[in-house]
C-alpha cells in the first residue's frame, strides 16, 4: 500500500489507506483517544478506539514527536466534531494498524505550539524548529520563489549557469573567506564574495543571458539581515541598457509579489530617485517610502540610481568606488576619469524595499583602458592589477561586448515579503549572531594533520 500524505486523506472517503509522519499533539476524550499526525502536507486526526486493544495499547503509549506509520479507514468526523480550521478538518482516520518507527525525547521546546524561545536554543535544535509551522511555510514559500525565478529567467532566454565556488582572492568590498591548497603549499582559493568576474567573463564566451542562485560568502561582521554565507540571484546580460535591466526586474518583481503574497504594491512602476534626491529628501540612500510603516503588507519599492562612481577616502587618501571597481562610469562622464573623479556619475542603481537594499547592479566596464584607469585610480598599483585582474583585462581585448546585470539578496527579499524580524527565518541552517553553526558546532578546531598537510601553523 503506497503511502498517502495526510491533505491528500480527503480524497479517500470510506477506503483504507497508509499514511505516516509525527505524533503532534494528543486529547483524550472519554476512554477513545485522538492523535493528530503531522508530515509535510499539513495535520490528520487519528481515532484509537478501546475495542482493538493492541492497537489501542500503542496508541496509549505514544508521545509527542513520535514517529509512526498508520494504516486505517477515512471516515467523516461525527457531527459537531469538524475543524473548519484544518484542510482535512471534516474528516478522521480511524486506526486499524500502526508501527512505531522510532520514538523520540521530549524536545526542548514545544512543536506545536509557537512559544518565545531563545535563538540559541532554537539553532543549536534547529532540525527541531524547523519542524514549526511557521518555518515550514517559510521554507515552502522560500521554494516557491525560487522555483519562480527559474521559470521567469528561462522564459526571458537566460541561461543558468553554476560558477566555481572555489576561486582568487580579489577586492570586492568585504573580507573573503580564505581555503588553503594542500597541492599549491602558500597558497590560497578564495569562496566568491560574488561571481562578478565570472559572470562577466560568460558575457565575453558569448553567453549573452546568464543568470544564476548563487551561494556567496563575505567575512564581515554580522547584522540581523547579514549572513557569512547567503543566496543572491545573479544576472547579467549583453547588448544591455540600464533601462532593460530595470524593465526586466521590476516585472520579475512585481510578479513574484502579486502571484505569490498578499502583499500590497505602494506605486507601479517603481519609482526612481537620483542618489542626490534620495540623500536630499531622505538622508539615506536606501529610503523607506512606505505610506504606514506597523503595515506589514505594504511593499514600497523604489530604484536608486545616478550614483557617484566614486567616494573619497580620507583615511586612505584615495578614491573608493561607491559600488565595486567593475561598475561603468555614465558616457557623459567618462571624459572626467583623470581631472575630476568627484564628479563622475556611475552607471550604478539599487533597488530599495522598506528602507532595505534587496538588489544592486550596474553597467560595467567592457573597455580594458577605462577598467584599468579606474583600478589606478582607486589605488591598485599596476603590478597588483595585474596579479589580481590580469586575466579579466585579457579577455576584454578578445571582443567584449557591452555588458550589465543586478543581483539580488533572496534571504533579505524573503525576510522582508514575510515580515520577519531576520534573515535567519528565511534560511534552513542560518549561523548565530556570532556568526558559529551551534547545531553542527562549527567553526571547530581541526586535527594537527590536517593542518600539516596545508603547511599551516595556528597561532
Amino acid at each position: 500500500m503506497e503511502r498517502v500524505s495526510c491533505t491528500e486523506t480527503t480524497k479517500y472517503a470510506d477506503k483504507t489507506i497508509k499514511v505516516s509522519g509525527w505524533v503532534h499533539a494528543r486529547r483524550d476524550h472519554g476512554k477513545i483517544i485522538f492523535i493528530d499526525l503531522r508530515d509535510r502536507s499539513g495535520l490528520l486526526q487519528l481515532v484509537f478506539h478501546p475495542k482493538n486493544e493492541e492497537i489501542y495499547k500503542v496508541g496509549d503509549s505514544l508521545r509527542p514527536e513520535w514517529v509512526i506509520e498508520i494504516e486505517g479507514k477515512v471516515q467523516k468526523r461525527p457531527k459537531g466534531m469538524e475543524n473548519p480550521k484544518l484542510p482535512t478538518g471534516e474528516i478522521e482516520l480511524s486506526v486499524e494498524k500502526i508501527t512505531v518507527l522510532n520514538e523520540a525525547k521530549t524536545p526542548p521546546f514545544e512543536i506545536s505550539e509557537e512559544k518565545n524561545v531563545s535563538e540559541d536554543i532554537r539553532l543549536t535544535y534547529r532540525y527541531l524548529d524547523l519542524r514549526k509551522e511557521r518555518m515550514k511555510q517559510n521554507m515552502m514559500f522560500r521554494h516557491r520563489v525560487v522555483k519562480f525565478i527559474r521559470d521567469f529567467m528561462d522564459e526571458k532566454g537566460f541561461l543558468e549557469i553554476e560558477t566555481p565556488v572555489l576561486t582568487k582572492s580579489t577586492p570586492e568590498g568585504a573580507r573573503d573567506f580564505l581555503v588553503p591548497s594542500r597541492i599549491h603549499p602558500g597558497t590560497f582559493f578564495a569562496l566568491p564574495q560574488a561571481p562578478q568576474q565570472l559572470k562577466q567573463l560568460l558575457m565575453v564566451a558569448g553567453i549573452e543571458k546568464y543568470f544564476q542562485i548563487a551561494r556567496c560568502f563575505r567575512d564581515e561582521d554580522l547584522r540581523g539581515d547579514r549572513q557569512p554565507e547567503f543566496s543572491q540571484l545573479d544576472i547579467e546580460a549583453s547588448f544591455i541598457t540600464r533601462e532593460d535591466i530595470l524593465a526586466l526586474f521590476e516585472e520579475l518583481i512585481i510578479k513574484i509579489v502579486e502571484e505569490l503574497t498578499e502583499n500590497k504594491l505602494t506605486k507601479k512602476p517603481f519609482p526612481r530617485l537620483t542618489h542626490e534626491e534620495a540623500i536630499k529628501t531622505y538622508k539615506s540612500d536606501k529610503p523607506d517610502l512606505r505610506k504606514n510603516k506597523k503595515d506589514p503588507n505594504e511593499l514600497a519599492f523604489c530604484w536608486v540610481i545616478d550614483w557617484p562612481l566614486f567616494e573619497w577616502n580620507k583615511e586612505e587618501n584615495r578614491w573608493d568606488p561607491m559600488h565595486h571597481v567593475f561598475t561603468g562610469p555614465q558616457d557623459k562622464d567618462t571624459k572626467n576619469l583623470e581631472k575630476d573623479p568627484g564628479s563622475v556619475k556611475s552607471w550604478q542603481y539599487d533597488l530599495v524595499l522598506n528602507g532595505h537594499e534587496i538588489a544592486g547592479g550596474s553597467i560595467r566596464n567592457h573597455h580594458s583602458d577605462i577598467q584599468n584607469k579606474i583600478f589606478e585610480l582607486v589605488g591598485i598599483k599596476k603590478e597588483e592589477i595585474d596579479r589580481k585582474f590580469g586575466h579579466l583585462l585579457r579577455a576584454f581585448e578578445y571582443g567584449a561586448p557591452p555588458h550589465g546585470g543586478i543581483a539580488m539578496g533572496i534571504d533579505r527579499f524573503l525576510m522582508v515579503l514575510l515580515d520577519e524580524p531576520s534573515i535567519r527565518e528565511t534560511m534552513a541552517f542560518p549561523k548565530s549572531g556570532d556568526g558559529s553553526d551551534l547545531m553542527m558546532g562549527a567553526p571547530s578546531e581541526v586535527e594537527q594533520k590536517q593542518l600539516k598537510d596545508l603547511g599551516i601553523k595556528s597561532i
